[in-house]
C-alpha cells in the first residue's frame, strides 16, 4: 500500500487537474453556444440557396461551359482537411484525419501511387500530421480560426475553386466533423468539385420541384449562383467543423472531470485506508512496548 504522504500528494494533484479540466468545459461550453448559434443561424440560408440550384440543374447540365461541373479523369486530386488548431477533444481530430488518409489510399489509391493526391488543411493538427508523414500540404488555412468570418473563408474557396477551373486538380474532396449537437459529431466526407446536380436535387428534397421564375435568365443565374453556393457550402463545413470541435472538447473536459471525481473519490478511501491502518501499527507498537516493560 502506498504511504500516506504519496496519496495525499497524488490527491493534490488529482483535484488541481480537476479544476483545470472543470474550467475548460465550462469555457467549451461558452464557445460552444456561440458557434452552434452561428451554424444554426447560417445552414437554413446554405440550403435554400442548394435547393434554387438544384431546381436549375437542367442549366447546369446543358450548359458545357460550366467550369464547375466539368468532369474529368480522376488525375490529380486535393483533398480538404479540416481539424482543429488544439487538441483535448477526444477523438474530433484523429477521426477526421484517420478518414482522410484511408480516402487518399483506398478511393484514391492510384493517384497516390503516383504522387498526384495533394492536400489542403485547414487546423494545426491536421497540418502537423500531414507534413510529418511526408504528404504534400499546398495550403496551410491554420490562422483561419484565429479570426473566422466569411470572407477570410470564401478567400480559400475561391483559390479551390481557381485551381480547379485552371485545370491544376481534377477532383476535391472535403473530409470533416459535422455538427449534431453538444455530444455528437459526424464525420463527413464531401465532393467540393466537380459539383453533382443530381446530388444537389437528392439533397435539397421534394421543394427542389417548386417552379421559380427566373429573371434575367436561368443561365445567368446558374453562373452567378454556382460560386456563391460554393463559399456557402465551404463556410457552412467550417462552421460545422468549429462547432463541432467546441462540443466534442466539452464532452471531453465532461468526462474528464467525472473521472477526476471518482479517482478522487477512490483516493480519499485508500488514504483512510493507509490512515487507519498507520494507526493500528501505532497502537500495536505502544502495546507492545508497554508489555516488554512490564516482563
Amino acid at each position: 500500500m502506498a504511504s500516506l504522504k504519496e496519496i495525499r500528494e497524488r490527491r493534490v494533484s488529482v483535484a488541481s487537474t480537476m479544476q483545470i479540466t472543470s474550467a475548460m468545459k465550462m469555457v467549451s461550453a461558452a464557445k460552444l453556444r456561440r458557434a452552434q448559434d452561428a451554424i444554426v443561424r447560417f445552414r437554413p440560408y446554405a440550403e435554400k440557396l442548394q435547393e434554387i440550384l438544384a431546381s436549375v440543374g437542367d442549366s447546369i447540365k446543358d450548359d458545357e461551359d460550366n467550369q464547375y461541373a466539368v468532369q474529368r479523369d480522376k488525375e490529380r486530386i486535393l483533398l480538404v482537411l479540416i481539424t482543429s488548431n488544439s487538441g483535448l477533444c477526444g477523438a474530433f481530430n484523429s477521426n477526421a484525419i484517420k478518414a482522410t488518409i484511408t480516402r487518399a489510399l483506398t478511393t484514391f489509391g492510384t493517384q497516390m501511387m503516383a504522387s498526384q493526391v495533394d492536400f489542403i488543411a485547414i487546423g494545426k493538427k491536421g497540418a502537423d500530421f500531414l507534413r510529418k508523414k511526408g504528404y504534400n500540404v499546398i495550403f496551410d488555412g491554420s490562422k483561419l480560426f484565429d479570426d473566422l468570418s466569411f470572407d477570410r473563408v470564401a478567400e480559400i474557396a475561391n483559390m479551390i475553386m481557381g485551381l480547379f477551373t485552371d485545370g491544376e486538380y481534377d477532383h476535391v474532396d472535403m473530409i470533416y466533423n459535422r455538427f449534431k449537437n453538444a455530444g455528437t459529431q459526424i464525420l463527413t466526407e464531401e465532393q467540393f468539385l466537380p459539383i453533382e446536380v443530381n446530388q444537389l436535387a437528392k439533397e435539397s428534397g421534394p421543394a427542389s420541384n417548386v417552379d421559380y421564375i427566373f429573371e434575367p435568365s436561368k443561365e445567368y443565374i446558374v453562373q452567378e449562383l454556382i460560386p456563391r453556393s460554393l463559399n456557402l457550402q465551404f463556410y457552412k463545413a467550417i462552421l460545422d467543423s468549429h462547432a463541432a470541435e467546441h462540443g466534442a472538447r466539452m464532452t471531453s473536459m465532461h468526462k474528464a472531470t467525472d473521472n477526476a471525481g471518482e479517482l478522487l473519490k477512490e483516493l480519499g478511501i485508500l488514504f483512510n485506508k493507509a490512515r487507519q491502518a498507520s494507526i493500528t501499527n501505532e497502537i500495536l507498537e505502544i502495546v507492545s512496548g508497554a508489555e516488554a516493560l512490564k516482563g
